[in-house]
């Protein structure tokens, strides 16, 4: 590495790191005087607030906003070697502007690879932390609502129940129905299942097992109780709120799986959090390689055009990914499209921009 990398490379990572210092300050602030109140009417331990929610709640935000601040930054510091004819210096001694994006790339792809480690393992467990703090100290209290519920919990196997509650884990009126072709083989209804923490199984009291036959029914009734293993969990009852980014990505595909095998509605938001982790590396090369063309020239403007220029840019590409994510969780738009189309449609600009540059 050359000691124009070193340079460029020194400037690139130091004015990322204050510029993501700055904004989650300040966001951490807001949300303080935000919450505050919250703070206040649950009683929350200061040291809950600091370690638990505080200390959990920067880096989310930090590797939230890094593609964002990876553009920023890209565009602050170079319209400033710009309009101080570094820029200009650097390409008229014989340094090609392919070449000068060379450090740009080996900065966006430190920060990528450390934000894809972060959230692939890291994160999960910072978000599980803060996650649990909201819900007991800011968000209401989670009651499961749905009646009559159905859920598949096997290729052929459905449960029933008419009601649960999530403070004691139990279900009511519950039933197991097992098919084979489409025909009913086996019916157990119990009057109540509750989940045993100690076994991890569930526990059916007052159960009585129907047996479907060609040429007779065998039907089983008992007043005691009996335990089995389900692929239903009480988590599965519990408040969904941003619970995607609580799995690690080994986590997450396991998660995938088991609401594929279910059949399951809601799996859209899964999905896109396991795309969005490999998607996002490659968010921060394009943006930071799109920020080095919009403000390598000097203009006549200076540099606060060249800002403005970089935040307008900036805000189409959060605006365009907001509009895409939104359709693909309402099941119009294949999630891996609605994650991988910001990338795809920036890329192809950055790439036609590259040919505008003077070379």
């Amino acid at each position: 590495m050359k000691i124009l990398d070193k340079y460029l490379l020194k400037k690139f990572l130091t004015t990322y790191v204050f510029a993501v210092f700055v904004i989650v300050l300040i966001i951490l602030v807001i949300d303080y005087v935000e919450k505050n109140d919250d703070f206040i009417q649950k009683n929350a331990p200061t040291k809950e607030i600091l370690l638990t929610y505080y200390a959990n709640l920067a880096p989310y935000w930090a590797n939230y906003i890094s593609p964002l601040m990876i553009f920023i930054s890209t565009v602050f510091f170079t319209a400033k070697l710009a309009s101080h004819t570094e820029i200009i210096a650097i390409l008229t001694n014989g340094v090609s502007f392919r070449r000068l994006m060379v450090p740009y790339i080996i900065g966006a792809s430190l920060i990528g690879l450390f934000s894809f480690l972060m959230v692939g393992w890291a994160l999960p467990k910072a978000n599980a932390k803060r996650i649990g703090f909201e819900n007991k100290y800011i968000n209401e209290q989670f009651f499961f609502s749905d009646r009559d519920f159905h859920m598949a919990v096997a290729p052929d196997t459905y449960i029933y129940f008419s009601t649960y509650n999530n403070q004691s884990n139990t279900a009511f009126d519950f039933t197991i129905e097992k098919f084979e072709d489409n025909q009913l083989m086996e019916k157990l209804s119990a009057r109540r299942a509750m989940w045993i923490d100690s076994l991890e199984k569930w526990r059916l009291y007052d159960y009585k097992i129907r047996d479907i036959g060609i040429m007779k029914d065998n039907l089983t009734i008992s007043r005691t109780h009996i335990d089995t293993t389900l692929s239903m969990y009480p988590t599965d009852f519990e408040s969904g709120h941003s619970v995607q980014e609580t799995f690690t990505i080994g986590e997450l595909n396991d998660q995938i799986a088991l609401l594929k095998s279910r059949g399951s509605e809601g799996i859209e938001p899964f999905l896109i959090e396991r795309y969005q982790r490999f998607a996002t590396p490659f968010a921060v090369i394009i943006l930071s390689v799109m920020g080095l063309i919009v403000s390598a020239q000097k203009r006549r403007g200076g540099v606060g055009l060249q800002i403005a220029i970089g935040f307008l840019l900036a805000f189409t590409y959060i605006l365009f990914y907001i509009m895409s994510k939104g359709i693909a969780e309402s099941g119009n738009m294949s999630p891996l499209l609605a994650v991988w189309l910001p990338n795809i449609v920036f890329g192809f600009i950055a790439f036609i921009m590259y040919f505008t540059v003077p070379k």
